[in-house]
């Protein structure tokens, strides 16, 4: 069993993941990350770049081919964790799909809605009660473990594209997952959060990027700029710190004021 603090985060191969699991490194985390498995059956680099700068930090890594959607996976995911580190001390369920194409959303089909909630919704949210089982069945035996729960989310849980319905209904759903776990757990002591990224640069953004560079550029992000990786990275580390335990439920939105209300 290690004796450092042990954080999962799902879809940790790149983007926010990647950003999150060398920043919770750094924090002190050893770390297990997660990625689908590649079509073909290779080796997944991604994945592990993950975790050569983790490992370059000085922290252990764990590298888990899987997908979240595919819920007969999950015990097999908190099996190894438990295996390898003997602990968990923070959940971080990052990974999500978007639309394999933007279409109107009375053009929206069935596959892709099914498709999406999948991962983003049905799969975050039981991993999510497998990993928080698995926390209260273990800290007894480790007494030093301070559970936390954390959800990536998206600023389309309240913000509306009618291009991409199901990608906002799946986030929408979520802060509600995370709304009741933090409900529900809190007479346990494990804090539960979300974290709500604005438009962040990433693989998933690359395909509108000239159109978000745009509207950035024309006012639409108050603060003028991109969202980065580290900046939601950041978020989480103060969160899997313990800096706010006593606000259970809270969502933390990193989108440079994107939901500011305006006139």
């Amino acid at each position: 069993m290690t004796h450092s603090p042990v954080a999962l985060i799902t879809g940790a191969s790149r983007g926010i993941g990647r950003a999150i699991a060398v920043a919770l490194a750094a924090e002190g985390f050893d770390i297990a990350g997660t990625a689908r498995p590649r079509p073909d059956g290779g080796r997944h680099a991604a994945l592990g770049e993950t975790g050569a700068l983790v490992e370059r930090g000085g922290r252990r890594w764990l590298a888990l081919e899987a997908d979240v959607s595919d819920l007969d996976g999950h015990a097999a995911v908190i099996g190894r964790i438990d295996a390898a580190f003997g602990r968990l001390d923070v959940f971080v369920s990052n990974a999500g799909v978007a639309p394999e194409r933007r279409a109107d959303v009375l053009d929206a089909t069935p596959a892709s809605f099914d498709r999406v909630l999948g991962t983003n919704l049905r799969g975050a949210f039981f991993l999510a009660q497998r990993a928080a089982r698995f926390m209260l069945e273990r800290r007894a035996a480790v007494p030093d473990c301070r559970p936390r729960l954390i959800f990536v989310g998206s600023v389309s849980a309240e913000a509306s594209s009618t291009s991409r319905a199901e990608y906002c209904i799946s986030k929408a759903g979520l802060g509600m997952a995370a709304r009741v776990l933090a409900d529900r757990l809190a007479r346990d002591a494990i804090p539960v959060f979300e974290v709500r990224p604005g438009i962040i640069r990433t693989d998933m953004t690359a395909p509108v990027r000239e159109r978000y560079d745009t509207a950035i550029a024309g006012g639409l992000v108050p603060q003028g700029r991109w969202g980065e990786p580290e900046d939601v990275a950041r978020a989480v580390a103060a969160l899997a710190r313990g800096e706010f335990d006593y606000s259970t439920g809270l969502v933390v939105d990193v989108g440079g004021g994107l939901t500011i209300p305006r006139l």
